[in-house]
């Protein structure tokens, strides 16, 4: 083998190196992302005793968004804005909630 041959393996291990560094990292913020999303909860491990929850948000657009909350067993319904936020509904009763379907 000749000098250039043995200075460019050198370089593609490198380069070979860096890019699987990158893809394990890659592979752990989205794994750690996944259960962040998800709410993985570790087994025996106490609930943490938040009052606040999320049940479930609607992007309206790019500046707004409706957001259901649940705080002590009420569900609340907020419009989420930019400049300003406002208490669409409070204590929110599902039987009222009716899913309209046609037939």
């Amino acid at each position: 083998m000749t000098n250039a041959d043995v200075e460019s393996i050198s370089w593609l291990r490198v380069v070979l190196s860096i890019a699987a560094v990158a893809g394990l990292l890659a592979f752990f913020a989205f794994t750690l992302k996944y259960f962040k999303m998800r709410g993985f909860r570790m087994p025996g491990v106490q609930q943490d005793g938040r009052r606040l929850h999320i049940v479930e948000n609607l992007m309206i657009d790019p500046r707004r968004r409706l957001v259901i909350v649940r705080c002590d067993g009420a569900e609340h319904l907020l419009l989420l804005g930019v400049n300003q936020d406002i208490v669409i509904e409070t204590n929110l009763d599902k039987s009222r909630l009716q899913v309209k379907g046609g037939a």
